[in-house]
């Protein structure tokens, strides 16, 4: 779920007519907070 996260969120800076680039960046932040757990179990 996390990774899924990040790559919406690059998408969105990618292509910032989507949304705005500050949901782009705080879906990427949220990724990454989701993934780091994952990879230290």
């Amino acid at each position: 779920m996390g990774i899924i996260a990040i790559v919406v969120g690059i998408l969105i800076i990618v292509f910032p007519h989507l949304l705005s680039w500050i949901l782009g960046i705080a879906l990427i932040v949220m990724g990454v907070m989701a993934v780091i757990p994952a990879l230290k179990r």
